[in-house]
């Protein structure tokens, strides 16, 4: 009866219990819910099932530590997936060696893109799905915490450990690239 009536509950609530009440027994609630979303967004970016799931349990193993300090100031998914965000891009950045900068600094963009041309609504799923597997891991992170999870720009600043004016431009740069990557990609087959 217990555990029916913990389903009912509302993330922010049970994360409450958890930290105020020592319900640790809560978090196997949480980690239903989010196990299967965190270990889709850990593929998408390592594109390896053992070392998605490893992460997944890492990562929900951090949340969990971490739970006293969740101040509700973005919904408890929102911060879950910042903290997915960022455990993969600090892996792929010390693995790759992917610094951001220095990346966009060897995949120029041409000066003009006529983003008017490009309606994305008319982009298929898959196309867009490769598109994003072909540009820089952080400018992923970007598009999806942006459209995907909703995060507001100083969510993802906050996130991603860069100034709000950096995500503005970034944003811009990573949307784009997706444009440019598009229509050189699939506007030639038409």
């Amino acid at each position: 009866m217990r555990e029916a009536n913990d389903k009912q509950l509302k993330d922010e609530e049970i994360v409450r219990r958890i930290v105020q009440e020592n319900e640790s027994r809560l978090f196997q609630e949480l980690y239903n819910r989010y196990h299967r979303k965190v270990f889709e967004k850990c593929y998408s970016f390592i594109k390896d099932r053992n070392q998605a799931n490893n992460f997944t349990n890492d990562i929900l193993s951090k949340a969990y530590e971490k739970l006293p300090g969740f101040k509700g100031n973005a919904s408890f998914s929102s911060w879950l997936y910042a903290i997915t965000y960022n455990y993969c891009i600090d892996y792929l950045r010390l693995k790759k060696k992917l610094h951001y900068p220095n990346w966009n600094d060897r995949h120029e963009l041409p000066d003009i893109i006529d983003e008017s041309e490009t309606d994305l609504q008319d982009m298929t799923y898959e196309n867009l799905m490769k598109i994003l597997e072909m540009i820089h891991p952080e400018e992923k992170a970007l598009l999806l915490m942006k459209y995907l999870d909703g995060l507001s720009g100083k969510q993802i600043a906050q996130t991603l450990r860069i100034s709000e004016d950096a995500v503005k431009m970034r944003l811009k740069r990573a949307r784009t690239r997706v444009i440019y990557l598009y229509n050189d990609l699939y506007q030639k087959e038409r």
